[in-house]
């Protein structure tokens, strides 16, 4: 009889090999819209290591994009665990306007996420003062949704192609495909209105905010570019700063960053040419995060 060696065994006798993998996990917690939760947890975590969350476009799943950034290699490098999330609903799109997810506390995808996030905290012994959140298209407007929605949890986030928090409020579902797209085409709003937008969804909430990048292309036909300057009021009006300066060539030659005070609470990026979806920069973001 032939003997295969199980990839434990192999991973045990390879020493440049990692066993790190891509694993579903059940039974979570609250998860009132069954959504999915998979964790990556490198082969050598940190003591209490930071969480991020990642968050997959419209249409996508949670292996696709594991597979899509280069996170991974940074967790096994820096030893942070990664959260994918995966919606089976409205074709793969994350529910960024119903009133659960809009509101503290109350349900949607959100409160899964939430669920996944203190799932994994307690697993790994994980540090609650740095759990993040990251996301493109569907992902980058949920990345915003957490963040206004639950502002304790997440430290920071990065949206890649995304809408302002409450952008979709109401709409019956937030699909390319729904027949309102007035957010994804660039609704305009006051910064106050936008700012009110996120305190609604924690009334009474006084702590710290959730810092923000926002990455957007300045091409982008699907998703509007106007929709990232929407964003950027909203959470320069949330966190009391103004632009400060712009600086070209950040992080490449067809960009242009947006500091806002000092940098360190809300950045912007455009990017020329640059269609749907504007590419994860994993180094810009984690420097951000404050993990590189």
């Amino acid at each position: 009889m032939l003997f295969t060696p199980s990839a434990v065994v192999l991973c045990a006798f390879t020493a440049l090999s990692s066993c790190a993998s891509l694993v579903q996990v059940q039974n979570f917690g609250t998860n009132p819209t069954k959504i999915n939760m998979y964790v990556y947890a490198p082969d050598k975590i940190a003591t209490k290591p930071a969480v991020i969350v990642a968050l997959h476009p419209c249409g996508g799943s949670a292996s696709q994009w594991f597979s899509g950034t280069k996170l991974p290699s940074y967790a096994d490098r820096l030893g942070f665990v990664l959260i994918y999330a995966g919606t089976p609903n409205m074709n793969n799109c994350w529910d960024v306007q119903s009133a659960g997810s809009l509101t503290h506390g109350q349900g949607g995808d959100a409160l899964g996420i939430i669920s996944m996030v203190n799932y994994t905290l307690n697993k790994y012994s994980g540090d609650a003062s740095r759990v993040f959140v990251m996301g493109g298209s569907s992902g980058a407007m949920m990345t915003n949704v957490m963040a206004g929605s639950y502002p304790d949890v997440f430290e920071a986030g990065a949206a890649f192609s995304g809408t302002a928090h409450a952008c979709f409020a109401g709409a019956p579902s937030a699909t390319p495909a729904s027949q309102n797209q007035t957010c994804a085409q660039g609704l305009q709003h006051t910064a106050q209105e936008w700012g009110n937008f996120v305190r609604n969804s924690y009334p009474g909430y006084t702590g710290r905010r959730t810092r923000l990048q926002i990455f957007h292309g300045l091409a982008d036909n699907l998703v509007k570019p106007q929709c990232a300057t929407e964003a950027l009021k909203q959470w320069s009006n949330v966190h009391g700063v103004t632009l400060n300066k712009t600086v070209a060539g950040v992080p490449s030659s067809a960009y242009t960053q947006e500091i806002y005070g000092d940098g360190t609470k809300l950045q912007g990026f455009f990017g020329k040419g640059v269609g749907h979806i504007a590419p994860v920069n994993e180094d810009l973001m984690l420097k951000f995060f404050g993990l590189l």
